[in-house]
């Protein structure tokens, strides 16, 4: 096994946008979609999308740290979703779409942490940062449906609509970090 594996988990809004895009980067091993955030067992897609478990849509990237660093992730995370509006991204709204960083250890913490300070007294957006950092609990995979959504359902109007605008800004913004 490669010791230079991390994990990194966030929530942005829909799973599968947030999959699609870190999918896309050099040094990304894997990205699973799921659940976490929330106060109930092994929960189904069906019971998120109610908004009272509590659980974010949410995404775990395995990552190879001497490729992709978790400050990049952090930079791309917030390059490709509006971390200003709360319990939201675009069209879908409820708390299970807040913007989230679950951190697995106080390095991760800390790197959020000085990050959105850091987007705050640069003023990179217009409102304030509402974007939670919260220690990861228990991290539910969702069902295989959700799974590489983007990659086996491009043809979606959800996915030709919501997130190839995202895929076009991460070629435009990211070009040299992207798998080939």
């Amino acid at each position: 096994m490669n010791d230079n594996l991390q994990l990194a988990t966030f929530a942005g809004g829909c799973f599968w946008c947030t999959e699609a895009v870190f999918n896309r980067f050099k040094g990304v091993e894997r990205v699973v979609s799921g659940y976490t955030g929330g106060h109930i067992k092994n929960p189904a897609y069906r019971e998120i999308c109610t908004g009272r478990t509590g659980h974010a849509e949410a995404i775990q990237i395995m990552y190879d740290e001497s490729i992709i660093s978790y400050k990049e992730l952090l930079e791309i995370f917030f390059a490709t979703h509006d971390p200003t509006t709360l319990n939201r991204q675009g069209n879908d709204v409820g708390t299970q779409y807040r913007s989230s960083i679950f951190y697995s250890n106080d390095n991760q913490k800390e790197k959020a942490t000085d990050f959105i300070s850091y987007l705050e007294k640069e003023n990179i957006f217009n409102k304030a940062i509402t974007t939670e950092i919260v220690e990861l609990g228990v991290f539910y995979h969702a069902e295989d449906n959700h799974q590489d959504y983007y990659n086996l359902n491009e043809e979606q109007p959800y996915c030709q609509y919501v997130i190839n605008p995202k895929i076009k800004k991460l070629k435009e913004n990211f070009s040299n970090k992207l798998k080939k």
